[in-house]
């Protein structure tokens, strides 16, 4: 069995928003389009990952319940953050129409 180390909820969004790997060089930086698109991309491999796990699960391929419920876990609180960033994306859209009338 191998050990697995828990990581608090701090380190999950920071993996998923990547918030020092913004600049691909020293001159270019990345929009905030390609910003929000990288971290989309990376909820959706987290959710493939949690679907592989709870489907060999299921075929009898993986013996580690728990292994699978973290990846699940996981799945989910990277996509609930996901959820409030773009929350707060369209409420601060929403503050500029209205500033703009």
């Amino acid at each position: 069995m191998s050990d697995i180390g828990i990581k608090g909820i701090g380190n999950i969004s920071h993996n998923i928003l990547g918030s020092k790997e913004v600049a691909k060089n020293d001159d270019a930086k990345t929009s905030f389009a390609d910003t929000l698109k990288n971290s989309i991309e990376k909820v959706d491999k987290l959710q493939a990952e949690a679907d592989q796990a709870v489907q060999e699960l299921l075929s009898g391929n993986e013996q580690n319940l728990h292994q699978v419920m973290i990846a699940v876990e996981k799945a989910n609180l990277s996509f609930q953050l996901m959820m409030q960033v773009r929350n707060k994306i369209i409420g601060a859209y929403e503050e500029m129409m209205r500033t703009q009338m």
